[in-house]
């Protein structure tokens, strides 16, 4: 990205209990490091260490005038809308001297989209014909809808690239359907084959159980091979993802895709003329 000699940024994680998973996110700031030179630290939301604050802390210390702050995260539901703008609310009051800036968060770039197609097209499956193979993709799942429904339209747009006979969503919890139910439906369609495609950055607690599901899941159903492909992470294009969102939130150009979310809507509502005047 090329940052300038007081800027520093933040690429912040999610932060998971499996040390696979957050080892592959600390080596990923890192890779960005020495691809682009810049000064960039790392922040976990939970679980892990360094925390946001540390994060930022080590931004200021190292003399930073401007902290670009950019969540690593797919789709933006409560930690991207309430809890890191929670975080740099209090940067800004505890380093009144440093310009913060919010990037977006990274989910819904057309790259991912490609990455995704390939991870399928990387399975034995996708040598098949695809009007008989089913795809269940496999989305992380929140209790904000607006975060949902994208995870339909990316399905949608996997379709539309693949052209397979289905494109089937499904999350790992808090909502539903879940991939047993995204995979019960492809079945149900009469697909002849079945892939599974995580929609995750990171390895991690979730990757790993369901990937122990799957001698349960091809013995539910004998007649249909079942297969999971990789999730996203290592690739070079998610460095070239970070840095084009990293360069929009810099020149005033991110912009949150949230109309619909319910977060917003709450708010709006409550600070609209008609209810300051109740």
């Amino acid at each position: 990205m090329g940052l300038g000699q007081t800027d520093r940024m933040l690429i912040v994680g999610h932060g998971s209990r499996d040390t696979d998973s957050n080892q592959e996110f600390l080596d990923f700031v890192q890779q960005y490091r020495q691809r682009y030179g810049d000064v960039v630290e790392a922040g976990f939301l939970e679980l892990a260490q360094p925390n946001i604050p540390q994060g930022i802390a080590r931004c200021v210390q190292q003399g930073a005038q401007h902290v670009t702050v950019l969540p690593l995260i797919l789709l933006a539901a409560t930690h991207v809308k309430l809890e890191i703008p929670e975080y740099l609310a209090s940067a800004r009051h505890q380093y009144p001297e440093v310009e913060f800036t919010y990037g977006r968060n990274v989910g819904l770039h057309p790259s991912f989209i490609e990455l995704a197609q390939q991870r399928f097209e990387a399975m034995p499956a996708a040598l098949m014909p695809r009007e008989g193979t089913g795809i269940v993709l496999m989305f992380r799942g929140s209790s904000d809808p607006d975060a949902n429904g994208d995870a339909y339209k990316l399905s949608r747009l996997l379709w539309e690239k693949t052209g397979v006979a289905t494109v089937e969503t499904c999350f790992t919890g808090v909502t539903y359907p879940s991939v047993w139910e995204g995979v019960r439906r492809a079945a149900a369609l009469g697909v002849k084959r079945i892939v599974i495609v995580p929609y995750f950055l990171f390895t991690g607690v979730l990757i790993k159980r369901v990937r122990g599901w799957l001698p349960e899941l091809m013995a539910q159903y004998p007649q249909i091979p079942i297969e999971m492909a990789h999730y996203f992470g290592p690739d070079p294009r998610m460095l070239d993802i970070v840095a084009q969102v990293a360069s929009e939130a810099v020149a005033g150009k991110s912009y949150m895709n949230c109309d619909f979310c319910q977060y917003r809507l709450a708010s709006t509502s409550a600070h609209s003329p008609e209810r300051a005047n109740a």
